[in-house]
């Protein structure tokens, strides 16, 4: 059976990342499943991103080019290609990640199949300029729990149904949702019912060093925290999640050489697990 009839609207979101964005363009043109479009926003790059971009689209009609007059974020940028968009799914895409010839196929496949699933992610590869270095496993069936208190859904390889999108009005544009935007959205799909299954196997390949995390600003803990407790709220969970909500501002406050080696202890755990 072919599922190439179900339009594919690709957001991708690019800032400062022109060494890398011609690459993810390409691996999005490698699909096997051919019905997309991908549209791409500059989120005020100061590099030569727009350039390349721009460059790209001249030998493909399904690329369409966006600009913001400013450095805005995330959330507004992506808004900004679901405003454009026409498809009847929406996936996501970064400008320096990679993603497998058939991360399309697959999971339009499983939403065609599963009327009873709004939301599908997959697990994902991680790696840098020496290669691949881990793989990020999540759940099958993430809980509305899980959603709040941790990090089930992969926002980078996510591919949702545009009608609910278009129902919980997209991303919520608040500075103080930057860096969390996705948690953000998962909670506000969820509270309508709607739910996400992780294809498990990793279909995309993000680019990152693994000290990523250690530099993750406080400012954003904050946000992460302030939206997992209003998340609690919204999907009326008990004082388990709203104390788990905690875990980013505490896991700021520890010494980065801690972090590290508890980093490290979990990933070897993981491997384990894996063999």
């Amino acid at each position: 059976m072919s599922y190439n009839d179900g339009k594919v609207s690709v957001l991708m979101g690019v800032y400062n990342c022109a060494s890398t964005v011609a690459d993810a363009i390409h691996s999005i043109q490698a699909q096997t499943y051919r019905n997309w479009e991908l549209i791409i926003c500059d989120d005020g790059s100061t590099d030569n991103t727009i350039g390349i971009v721009k460059k790209e689209t001249e030998s493909d009609p399904r690329l369409i080019v966006l600009e913001n007059d400013n450095n805005y974020g995330l959330n507004v940028t992506l808004n900004r290609c679901l405003k454009v968009a026409s498809g009847e799914f929406v996936a996501r895409m970064d400008g320096d990640d990679l993603c497998k010839a058939d991360r399309f196929e697959k999971q339009t496949s499983y939403l065609e199949d599963h009327p009873e699933i709004q939301i599908v992610s997959s697990w994902m590869s991680m790696f840098d300029e020496n290669g691949e270095w881990g793989i990020q496993r999540i759940p099958e069936h993430p809980t509305k729990e899980q959603v709040v208190t941790g990090t089930p859904i992969h926002h980078a390889p996510v591919m949702m149904r545009m009608e609910c999108l278009r129902e919980v009005g997209g991303y919520t544009e608040d500075v103080r949702k930057l860096r969390v935007e996705d948690v953000d959205l998962w909670i506000k799909l969820y509270a309508k019912g709607y739910r996400c299954y992780n294809i498990q196997e990793p279909l995309y390949a993000m680019r990152n060093d693994k000290n990523a995390l250690n530099r993750r600003k406080f400012k954003y803990r904050i946000n992460s925290t302030r939206t997992r407790l209003e998340g609690c709220k919204a999907l009326h969970l008990g004082i388990g999640s709203y104390l788990r909500s905690f875990k980013p501002m505490i896991i700021g406050m520890i010494p980065a050489g801690i972090r590290r080696k508890i980093k490290k202890s979990i990933e070897k755990i993981n491997k384990k697990a894996g063999n």
